[in-house]
C-alpha cells in the first residue's frame, strides 16, 4: 500500500484539481514510497524460559542491568537435585577410588594373582624337575604324579586370579562410567534450576520475582543486545516484491514524536505471515543513531523508486492504469498511455503524451 506519511521535507505534490476540469502536464520531482509499520527491537533479542517448575529462590538482577554470558538472571529452589547430584558425586568418587592404585578390592585381588602365580612357578619347576628325574629312573611314578597334580591346580588357579581380577576391573570401569553419567546426568538437572543468560547484552524486562513459582517452559525474562538495534517492519504481500535491500526508509517512532530517522532494509524474510497477509521486512539506521527503548511502534515510508523532473499528472486523471481522457482540436477522446511511478496524488507518464496536452479530469459519479 502506498499510503505516505506527512513528512515535512516530503513535497508530495496534492492533485486538488476538481472534477470536469483539464489540466496540462507538468515536470515534478516524484517519489514511490511503500508503507510500513512495525517496532523497534533489540539485535539478537531471545526470551529466556524456565527448565523447570519450583519457585524462584532468588531474582539477581533488575530490569536494565547489563550481563555477560552464562550469568545467572534467576535461582529456582534446588534442594532436592542439590541432595541428588551430592549422592551422585559420592558414588563416583567412590567408584573412581575403586580404579585408583590405593582400591583394596583390586589391591586384594592383585595379591590373590601375585600368590596364584609364585605357586604356580615352583609347582611348574617342581614337576618338570621329577619327570627328568623320572625320565632318568632316578624319581618314582607316584611323586611325579602327584607334582603333575600340583602343577595343574596351581595353573588352574592362576588363570582364576587372572580372570577374577579382569571381571573385576571391567565391572569397575562399568561402575565408574556409569557413576559419572548420573553425576553429569544429576548435575544437568541442578543446572536446570539457575536460568542464565545466553549471551552479552541487557535485560530489558523480567516477569518474575523472588517467591513466585514457575513453570517449565515459561517466560521469565527478555534480553538482547545493548546497543544494536533492529527495526522490525511488517509490508503488504501486495507491496513486497517491490522491496530490496539496500533502499531507503524514512521512518517516525511514537515515543520521538515527529523526529525522522533515516534507515536501510537490511533483511527480507520469505515466509509471509498468514495472519494479516504480510511479509516481515528488516532495516537498520543509518547513522550512529541509538535508541534506549524497545518495542515501540513505529511507521515508515521505503523509498522504492524516486525520480527528478518527471513528467506527472494526477492520479484522479487516469480512467485506468493505461489510459486517460484528453482535450484535442476541441473533441474529447480516449488515449493509450504509458505510467511510471505512482503515488497516493501523482502518476508518472512515460509516454503519449507531452506537456502541452489537456487531460481532463473525470467527473465524479
Amino acid at each position: 500500500m502506498n499510503k505516505i506519511l506527512f513528512f515535512s521535507f516530503i513535497i508530495l505534490l496534492s492533485a486538488c484539481s476538481r472534477s470536469g476540469e483539464t489540466v496540462k502536464p507538468e515536470k515534478k520531482d516524484i517519489i514511490e514510497t511503500v508503507y510500513a509499520s512495525g517496532k523497534i527491537i533489540s539485535e539478537k533479542e531471545y526470551y529466556l524460559f524456565a527448565l523447570s517448575n519450583g519457585t524462584v529462590k532468588e531474582k539477581l538482577v533488575k530490569d536494565g542491568d547489563t550481563v555477560i554470558k552464562g550469568q545467572s538472571i534467576y535461582v529456582i529452589r534446588n534442594e532436592a537435585p542439590a541432595a541428588r547430584l551430592d549422592a551422585a558425586r559420592s558414588s563416583f568418587e567412590n567408584a573412581e577410588s575403586n580404579l585408583s592404585p590405593r582400591s583394596r578390592v583390586l589391591n586384594d585381588l592383585e595379591l590373590s594373582r601375585q600368590n596364584a602365580d609364585v605357586k604356580f612357578r615352583n609347582d611348574s619347576l617342581q614337576y618338570f624337575r621329577l619327570k627328568n628325574l623320572y625320565d632318568q629312573n632316578a624319581a618314582s611314578k607316584n611323586n611325579v604324579d602327584n607334582a603333575f597334580t600340583n602343577y595343574t591346580i596351581s595353573k588352574n588357579q592362576k588363570k582364576s586370579a587372572e580372570e577374577k581380577y579382569q571381571v573385576a576391573l571391567n565391572e569397575l570401569n562399568v561402575v565408574l562410567h556409569n557413576a559419572k553419567s548420573q553425576m553429569a546426568s544429576a548435575q544437568t538437572d541442578l543446572d536446570n534450576y539457575f536460568i542464565r543468560s545466553e549471551n552479552n547484552g541487557t535485560v530489558f524486562q523480567t516477569f518474575k520475582e523472588a517467591g513466585e513459582s514457575v513453570r517449565m517452559n515459561e517466560v521469565v525474562a527478555l534480553l538482547g543486545e545493548t546497543s544494536g538495534r533492529i527495526i522490525k517492519l511488517s509490508v503488504d504481500q501486495q507491496d513486497i516484491d517491490k522491496i530490496k535491500t539496500g533502499q531507503e526508509v524514512l521512518l517516525k517512532m511514537d515515543v520521538t514524536g515527529n523526529t525522522i530517522y533515516h534507515a536501510t532494509v537490511s533483511r527480507l524474510y520469505p515466509v509471509m505471515n498468514e495472519l494479516d497477509q504480510t511479509f516481515r521486512v528488516d532495516a537498520v539506521f543509518k547513522d550512529s543513531t541509538q535508541q534506549q527503548f524497545i518495542h515501540s511502534s513505529v511507521e515508515a515510508n521505503i523509498i522504492v523508486q524516486k525520480k527528478t523532473q518527471a513528467l506527472v499528472i494526477p492520479r484522479n486523471a487516469l480512467l485506468s492504469e493505461d489510459s486517460i481522457r484528453v482535450k484535442q482540436d476541441g473533441k474529447q477522446k480516449t488515449i493509450h498511455v504509458l505510467t511510471g511511478i505512482h503515488t497516493l496524488d501523482l502518476v508518472e507518464i512515460t509516454g503519449g503524451l507531452d506537456e502541452s496536452t489537456e487531460v481532463i479530469i473525470p467527473s465524479k459519479k
